[in-house]
């Protein structure tokens, strides 16, 4: 027998040892990227300062648990669309129900959540846009706004060291140059009115420095007075008179709890009731309330919910604006920055060299 003939038809061409290579690395890093940790980037302003247009995060997916993909027919490493061509990068033909893996934890109040946009209903949950917020609400709690401050189960919450608010700004008619607002860490565009006169995003410490400015005359948060009702904001009741800086009270929505319903609460709890947890629900002209055909004046919860905002308070797409978060599109908790890229820095400066390998804290500085 000619066994050297034997051996090297056995052996692996060059071509097919790096296909093998590459289809194992796939595998290795969709394994990884599913169920342990994976890499997002932040594209909009609502957490800043606190995460920077620009920050590169590594998101734990084994702080809450691994959800299991409920869209396995996916191509690898493609969220919604596919690159260059366009169309959907996943098919529905096999649908998973939600089931999460065991966590190291839960949500917790003030924990910086990544979580599938919850107004898509086009798409299936795990495709859905990813948002990253502050949870500052959690199953259970009831949440109020009062003048801006954030009140949870009767007790101010924490404020972030980095949150910001839009401010006014008027000056003596000498205005703000680029070197004053780069001092004082102002990037976010701003607008500016008649001469003199500013309006920007800013955090405690910056308004407090320019309100200390020879040519600055005045500067006051822009605010949302109590019971003047915006029709942009969830749940989009005039009865209820809300807005952005005055919210609330809210419960939000917790597993097994029953709550009364009626014609003063049902705008808050249709959506949970009959798109998240997938009853018929009906509202007669009467008042009566009807689920799944049976009248009723109470509901018990089937899932978790949760309400985020950004720490950009006056510059982010919230549950103040769109509801609660249900815990199936949950996606896992922001743990780490591991690069830090500024669009609009000097040629040198486009690193931000000082957010490189931070950590991510309730209340990150």
């Amino acid at each position: 027998m000619n066994w050297k003939f034997w051996q090297s038809s056995g052996r692996k061409s060059k071509s097919r040892e790096w296909f093998d290579a590459i289809i194992f690395a796939v595998i290795a890093a969709t394994i990884i990227r599913t169920f342990f940790i994976e890499a997002f980037t932040i594209p909009t302003p609502s957490m800043e300062k606190t995460l920077m247009v620009g920050d590169f995060l590594f998101v734990s997916k084994i702080s809450y648990g691994a959800r299991i993909p409920m869209t396995p027919l996916s191509v690898p490493f493609v969220h919604q669309e596919l690159p260059i061509t366009g169309g959907k990068a996943y098919s529905e033909a096999i649908k998973f129900p939600y089931y999460r893996l065991p966590g190291f934890g839960s949500v917790k109040n003030n924990d910086i959540v990544v979580f599938n946009y919850p107004m898509e209903d086009d798409r299936p949950i795990d495709k859905q846009t990813h948002y990253i917020k502050r949870c500052i609400g959690i199953p259970g709690d009831t949440l109020k706004v009062v003048d801006r401050v954030v009140f949870v189960n009767g007790k101010q919450n924490m404020q972030p060291k980095k949150s910001q608010y839009v401010y006014d700004i008027k000056t003596n008619g000498v205005g703000l140059s680029d070197k004053v607002l780069r001092k004082n860490d102002i990037n976010d565009g701003g607008e500016t009115f008649n001469q003199g006169e500013y309006r920007y995003c800013l955090t405690a410490s910056s308004a407090k420095a320019l309100k200390e400015l020879p040519n600055v005359t005045s500067l006051e948060v822009l605010s949302q007075p109590k019971g003047q009702y915006a029709d942009y904001i969830y749940p989009y009741d005039p009865k209820l008179g809300w807005n952005m800086d005055n919210y609330g009270p809210i419960y939000i929505p917790k597993k097994g709890v029953t709550i009364t319903i009626n014609q003063d609460n049902i705008s808050i709890y249709r959506r949970v009731i009959s798109k998240y947890e997938g009853n018929k629900l009906e509202e007669r002209p009467d008042g009566k309330i009807f689920i799944n055909g049976e009248e009723t004046s109470s509901y018990t919860f089937k899932m978790d919910y949760y309400f985020m905002m950004g720490d950009n308070r006056h510059n982010s797409a919230d549950s103040r604006f769109w509801g609660f978060v249900p815990e199936d599109h949950i996606v896992g908790k922001a743990v780490f920055i591991w690069m830090s890229w500024d669009t609009n820095g000097s040629f040198l400066g486009k690193i931000r060299w000082n957010r490189l390998f931070n950590l991510i804290h309730w209340n990150n500085n």
